[in-house]
């Protein structure tokens, strides 16, 4: 019998729990103060905030539906969308910095089927996925042959200058909290990228209390020996898979685009 994939979603579950049960409380904690001890306004204080966290609750759960892979399938168009800014012919070796539970390293995997590939990630009890859960999802997929799966620091890599034909990262260069700068992020990556390489990165390149001038950026990337280097930014308003409802400063918001030629 197949194993089952589970690639997690944007928004855990957890997240969910904790809304409808917070608005369980409220509602319970309203009836009470009216009911039993005759609080009108604190009960209506509780009903109202009751609400507030029900509404948001089922925003998160209608994101939850809309992200996940055989639902919405927002997360896979934006993986597709990584994967074809990836200007390679798949002979070689590709690492995939901060591959969460390897949905990433899958598609990579199923897209260049002569590549071999090294998925990095620092997992943890802080995030919802795995090593043990990514090796899973790729043994189910019939990909586990090619790819390795090792503890890293995006940081920080302990691979030697120029190691890998291709990289892709989706998502995680901004959660890095090993570097203050995230530009130094996408400089460290493209360190253990061979002259000639390519790259896809997708990150909140847009938001400028993260990256700042995106401009400057570029010609400081190119000035350092990048021979091509391209970015879209906004991309949360231009792809038409990506609903409004989700882009909202606490989903997504100021998406980007930074790919290229070493």
């Amino acid at each position: 019998m197949r194993e089952k994939t589970n690639y997690g979603n944007w928004v855990p579950e957890k997240v969910l729990y904790l809304y409808f049960g917070a608005a369980a409380i409220l509602l319970i904690l309203a009836i009470a103060l009216q009911v039993a001890a005759g609080q009108t306004v604190p009960a209506i204080i509780a009903g109202v905030l009751c609400v507030l966290t029900l509404g948001m609750g089922v925003y998160m759960l209608v994101c939850h539906e809309t992200f996940a892979f055989g639902k919405g399938n927002m997360m896979a168009g934006v993986h597709e969308h990584l994967v074809e800014h990836l200007d390679w012919d798949g002979k070689g070796s590709l690492l995939d910095i901060g591959c969460g539970a390897a949905a990433l390293t899958v598609r990579c995997a199923k897209a260049f089927p002569e590549a071999e590939i090294t998925a990095i990630d620092y997992w943890g009890a802080a995030w919802n996925y795995a090593k043990e859960q990514c090796e899973k999802n790729a043994r189910a997929e019939g990909v586990a042959d090619r790819i390795s799966f090792q503890k890293g620091d995006a940081a920080k890599m302990e691979f030697a200058d120029g190691t890998f034909d291709a990289a892709v990262s989706n998502f995680v260069f901004h959660e890095v909290r090993s570097a203050k700068d995230k530009r130094d992020v996408v400089k460290e990556v493209l360190r253990v990228v061979k002259k000639g390489g390519v790259f896809s990165f997708q990150d909140m390149f847009s938001q400028k209390a993260l990256y700042g001038d995106m401009d400057q950026f570029l010609r400081e990337l190119r000035e350092e020996g990048i021979s091509e280097v391209h970015y879209i930014g906004n991309l949360e308003k231009k792809l038409d898979f990506i609903p409004g409802f989700v882009t909202t400063p606490w989903m997504i918001s100021g998406m980007g685009i930074l790919y290229g030629k070493k």
